[in-house]
């Protein structure tokens, strides 16, 4: 059985991309921290489209809770396969540097970068490095690579997985695994809800904002065999907002 990762799986881009690879074969890890009603939903979408999925409730900024969960998953599931791991686990807590507080800091650092080492050393040595073929895809953002006022925070995080990614690329190519980031800008999801579309679609060359949808095509095609001679890239969804 081949199966995929996708961390923060239960709502907006992390449901879409399940859906998406659920539609390539693949059998989805819908991975959550809390909110089980959501993932729920997100697993019966793909049972509804004929894939297979199943839940794994753990926190992506959690060293120990990754490795008693997904290390336990591996352990018990040898013969199964994480071909495609897609980290997109990832909280905004926005707020000017100088009156930012540890835990906005230390949140959405843990959350995004931490996270992206722990969940991808485990996966990697769990498997894709032994079977020499694997995909890694980490969703960043416009403001990993732009930087945006407010999110200092978040934009370092994403910045950081955005140098990980290049890095990484360069010491598992030769084991066929390849490591590829997309940079979603304005996504109609949950983080960008409170946000005034009307408004802020002027600043954006296609003048709306984007679909979770649009970031989870992206991401299956980077998934798939065809991108074999794909690494180490950032590929921008934003709608010609920023290149």
């Amino acid at each position: 059985m081949k199966c995929a990762l996708v961390t923060g799986g239960s709502r907006g881009i992390g449901r879409a991309v399940c859906l998406k690879l659920a539609g390539m074969g693949y059998h989805i890890l819908v991975n959550y921290k809390s909110n089980e009603t959501e993932a729920a939903k997100t697993l019966s979408l793909i049972n509804e489209k004929g894939g297979s999925g199943e839940l794994l409730r753990f926190d992506v900024s959690d060293k120990n809770d990754i490795q008693k969960v997904l290390g336990g998953w591996i352990e018990a599931n040898a013969d199964n396969l994480i071909e495609v791991l897609v980290n997109n686990a990832g909280i905004k807590e926005d707020g000017l540097l100088m009156w930012m507080k540890d835990a906005q800091w230390d949140n959405v650092i843990r959350t995004s970068l931490d996270g992206f080492f722990y969940v991808t050393r485990l996966v990697l040595n769990g498997g894709m490095l032994l079977k020499k073929y694997g995909r890694i895809i980490n969703i960043v953002s416009l403001s990993g690579l732009k930087g945006l006022p407010g999110q200092t925070n978040y934009s370092a995080a994403k910045a950081g997985v955005i140098g990980a990614t290049k890095a990484l690329a360069q010491e598992v190519g030769r084991r066929g695994i390849t490591v590829n980031a997309v940079a979603p800008g304005f996504i109609k999801t949950d983080m960008t809800v409170a946000l005034n579309e009307k408004e802020m679609k002027a600043m954006i060359p296609v003048q709306r904002f984007g679909e979770p949808e649009e970031v989870a095509h992206a991401v299956g095609f980077l998934a798939s065999p065809d991108a074999s001679y794909i690494t180490a890239e950032v590929l921008s969804i934003n709608g010609g907002l920023y290149s």
